[in-house]
């Protein structure tokens, strides 16, 4: 692991209390790393913290952690792994130097810190069943048992974060870096990390319904982007049987009497019926489509150099 260069980048919005600690935590497991501090407008004191405990200090002006990841993934910074991680000190980070051994040793692309916690004041109810929510979600579409979506410390390879396409700009973009590792098929691993509650002081900047509707919105998108045909699958078998629906007693009184008693009926069922044609076709022309994307995206990843 020494020959491996590692650079620590920390999202940060009014994390005084917690960012002191984090730094110092970093330094002891991994004296040689390059601690990078991206302040996101923050109005308390965690600028100068930062730079007095020996962390560059880089400033993003754009308001979200997304927009931050985006920064700090095109930013020209060179090092072989990089560790993202909240500056709120309630990751453990004393396995981080096993963690970065399992990248090199394994080969991984991502590394998650799956969060266990035993003090229900660190992890709020609402937040474990939308993380057991979204991670299941996520797992039924994208085929594998990743528990923790929405971590906030994980280590990437350099090609990793040089070539994936951010889309999200705020709470989401865990959701995002997850989907994008699955549905790229890339090696993914869950190392157990204890999480703990938020410094004295410190306070959440999530909000459990606005932001959960956010990232559900994200992963909507996500789905029709990269399961296209399943997508609108669904819209196509929702207005067919709608159109049998209406149609049906249509056709039998046209079967039985010879007239069309019901006109407007008849029309609408004809609309939906050609609605349902339409989506699925649609479906079939966009995974084409996607399938192009998906091997554009793949053969960047693998003929990334360094």
């Amino acid at each position: 692991m020494s020959k491996k260069t590692i650079v620590v980048q920390i999202p940060c919005l009014n994390e005084e209390k917690g960012l002191p600690h984090v730094i110092q935590n970093i330094k002891s497991k991994i004296p040689r790393c390059r601690i990078i501090v991206y302040d996101n407008g923050s109005d308390d004191n965690s600028v100068n913290v930062a730079l007095k405990k020996g962390a560059e200090v880089r400033h993003v002006d754009k308001k979200g952690k997304g927009n931050v990841v985006r920064r700090m993934f095109s930013d020209q910074i060179e090092a072989d792994y990089f560790i993202m991680i909240d500056g709120d000190n309630t990751y453990d980070v004393s396995k981080l130097d096993d963690m970065v051994k399992l990248m090199t040793k394994f080969n991984y692309d991502m590394l998650i810190g799956k969060r266990i916690h035993k003090d229900s004041s660190a992890y709020r109810k609402g937040h474990v069943i939308g993380n057991k929510f979204f991670s299941n979600f996520v797992n039924l579409f994208f085929g594998k048992d990743i528990t923790d979506i929405f971590s906030g410390l994980r280590i990437f390879t350099k090609r990793f974060v040089k070539t994936f396409p951010l889309y999200s700009q705020e709470f989401e973009i865990e959701a995002e870096l997850t989907i994008h590792a699955l549905e790229q098929r890339m090696s993914v691993y869950e190392y157990d990390c204890f999480y703990s509650a938020r410094s004295e002081g410190s306070y959440s900047k999530l909000s459990t319904v606005k932001d959960g509707i956010k990232i559900l919105k994200l992963i909507l998108i996500l789905i029709k982007d990269e399961k296209p045909l399943f997508f609108f699958s669904i819209f196509s078998l929702s207005f067919l049987i709608f159109s049998l629906l209406i149609g049906i007693p249509v056709i039998r009184d046209f079967y039985l009497t010879g007239l069309v008693e019901k006109i407007p009926s008849a029309i609408l069922a004809g609309f939906l019926m050609m609605l349902s044609f339409l989506s699925f076709f649609s479906g079939l022309i966009l995974d084409i489509i996607k399938k192009l994307r998906y091997e554009n995206k793949r053969m960047n990843f693998l003929l990334y150099k360094d």
